[in-house]
């Protein structure tokens, strides 16, 4: 089980490697969020989201023998394009599944970073069964992108930083706002904020329509998301929470908040109009969920991650478009 011993060994290999994202802020959002915000731009990390951090922090973990053979992931585009990132700095091959219908941008970028992209219907196909056939025929090892120890220990470095960083604010308490889909860079700084900066407290946020983290967290056990749902948050559309990173959100986590995807993109406009940071929509939610949800979050003072950039340029114009 991941626990801040392990979080803390994977800030020790990621020490040098990782970009240390800033904690920014803007009078213009405070007004509109009625209180302080603080935004943690992981948007500005490797490969433009914060699971660059998971990927090093697994693929450095593997043994050197097991690592040369290769490895596998699937993702709709963030985790492939860091598992392409950290395989190629390792030198090994890194084979990707990613659905067909993924942002083009995403797939484009997981292949210029040097990995084979297997597309996938993901209606008609299983990505595991695909999965599984790869590892079996070419000896390849699987890192998944939330349900995976050394993954969630990684994302875990993500809540590191911000405890250093709010305590240098002299911010003891505050709510922590984190995009949300299966649950690993939650997990991840759950885990590192009850450690180092118990008084602040993680909410996972996630659009309308795969809240299952939200619905899961009320209800005391997993739940998964009505079969076709869609949204434009591709980076946390997710069955259900995870396995491994739904014990540690019920031990750490305060209640979920839940935004539309009209409220993301409004999101994204503020952050480029009052930051000059460049979200993807679920990068974003948490955003929206401090301007937005307001009333439904306590303190003064509130903590978003930014989690990640990713966006094509024509939804990235019609969320300017909302300004």
């Amino acid at each position: 089980m991941t626990s801040i011993e392990s979080v803390v060994a994977a800030a020790r290999r990621l020490d040098g490697v990782a970009r240390v994202t800033p904690l920014l802020e803007s009078p213009f959002i405070n007004e509109l969020a009625g209180r302080r915000v603080l935004v943690k731009a992981e948007c500005l990390q490797h490969t433009g989201s914060f699971k660059f951090r998971g990927a090093w922090s697994a693929l450095s973990a593997l043994d050197s023998a097991i690592r040369s053979r290769g490895v596998l992931a699937y993702s709709s585009g963030n985790h492939a394009q860091a598992i392409a990132l950290a395989a190629r700095m390792h030198g090994v091959p890194a084979v990707i599944i990613m659905p067909a219908d993924a942002p083009a941008l995403k797939i484009d970028n997981t292949r210029a970073l040097g990995a084979e992209v297997v597309l996938y219907d993901r209606d008609t196909e299983s990505r595991e069964a695909l999965g599984e056939a790869l590892e079996r025929d070419r000896g390849l090892t699987l890192v998944r992108p939330y349900d995976e120890p050394l993954v969630i220990a990684g994302q875990g470095t993500v809540g590191l930083e911000i405890a250093r960083q709010a305590e240098e604010f002299g911010i003891t308490e505050a709510d922590v706002l984190v995009c949300c889909g299966g649950g690993g860079l939650t997990a991840g700084i759950s885990l590192a904020l009850a450690a180092r900066a118990p008084g602040l407290r993680p909410r996972p946020c996630e659009p309308a329509g795969f809240d299952d983290t939200t619905r899961s967290l009320a209800a005391g056990r997993r739940v998964g998301n009505e079969p076709g749902a869609r949204s434009i948050c591709d980076a946390i559309v997710t069955p259900m929470p995870g396995a491994l990173t739904f014990p540690i959100l019920q031990r750490h986590c305060g209640p979920g908040l839940v935004v539309s995807d009209d409220e993301a993109l409004r999101a994204m406009a503020v952050a480029f109009s009052r930051l000059k940071l460049v979200l993807e929509p679920g990068g974003a939610v948490a955003l929206a969920a401090a301007l937005c949800r307001s009333q439904a979050i306590d303190g003064d003072v509130v903590i978003v991650v930014a989690s990640g950039g990713n966006v094509d340029s024509a939804l990235y114009q019609l969320a300017l478009s909302t300004a």
